[in-house]
């Protein structure tokens, strides 16, 4: 897909606010290994677009979604025979429009994402499973498409609300 992400705009379409499609000014997105090392690239990819985009001050809550985004689609969105070498299973998107961002990670998985109650979010010495809670906490909003064709797969997408000055 190159750095075009207008054809993510489409399935994302179902389960965000209405958007103007001639509204959207920036696009980017990269292909991500099959390694948790893919989880620094993308903050790094993140980091250098919405720099681009002017857009750094969004960076720390940004970065924190994609990281948790990208470690649910490594951890839960792979088949778990999926070699380390696999050419880039999974895949992030990042979409900016005049009012909204739009970070987006696809992933091979047709399985929902799956939030914790808050009974299993209450074991503060768990380690892991607070993703989707943080998702949900930082962003403002959030959710998942499946996606249809011969990659299927599904998206996983937050939204951020961009105030008139970072327009």
């Amino acid at each position: 897909m190159g750095t075009n992400g207008s054809t993510m705009v489409e399935p994302l379409r179902q389960g965000l606010p209405p958007i103007d499609r001639s509204a959207v000014s920036n696009a980017a997105s990269c292909a991500l290994p099959a390694r948790y090392e893919a989880v620094r690239a993308a903050r790094q990819f993140t980091r250098r677009t919405l720099g681009d985009w002017s857009l750094d001050e969004r960076f720390d809550d940004v970065a924190l979604i994609v990281s948790e985004l990208v470690t649910n689609a490594l951890r839960h969105g792979l088949p778990a025979d999926t070699p380390r070498e696999a050419a880039s299973p999974v895949r992030l998107h990042l979409m900016r429009w005049t009012s909204r961002l739009v970070c987006a990670v696809r992933d091979p998985s047709a399985e929902s994402p799956v939030a914790r109650d808050d009974a299993e979010l209450s074991d503060f010495s768990a380690e892991s499973g607070r993703g989707l809670f943080l998702v949900e906490s930082f962003a403002d909003s959030w959710g998942w498409h499946p996606l249809s064709g011969t990659r299927g797969g599904k998206v996983v997408w937050a939204l951020f609300r961009l105030a008139p000055d970072e327009r």
